[in-house]
């Protein structure tokens, strides 16, 4: 498991089960598992926005990105490679 999965699920764990172990595998569904709700997302979307630094607009807020460890792993490494690009390419 990677270093941003395991810190992905220590922020479920002590937030949406209240310090309990984290037993399910990177691709279940976190909303279908019962691990968080529709306000569950809303506390998860503020805590990546912080802690990564990343912006998510309308379009981003979709169960492809955010319902589980894996979907999460890949939409945050893709938001952070995109806003690296622009940084290594320098204007004109």
């Amino acid at each position: 498991m990677n270093q941003l999965a395991q810190q992905l699920r220590h922020f479920i764990s002590d937030n949406f089960l209240f310090g309990a172990e984290a037993d399910f595998a990177d691709d279940d569904s976190l909303i279908g598992a019962g691990i968080i709700d529709s306000t569950g997302v809303l506390e998860l979307i503020a805590h990546l926005e912080e802690e990564h630094h990343i912006a998510l607009d309308d379009t981003d807020l979709v169960p492809e990105n955010l319902d589980s460890i894996g979907n999460l792993v890949r939409f945050i490494e893709a938001k952070l490679a995109a806003i690296a690009v622009p940084a290594l390419c320098p204007p004109g």
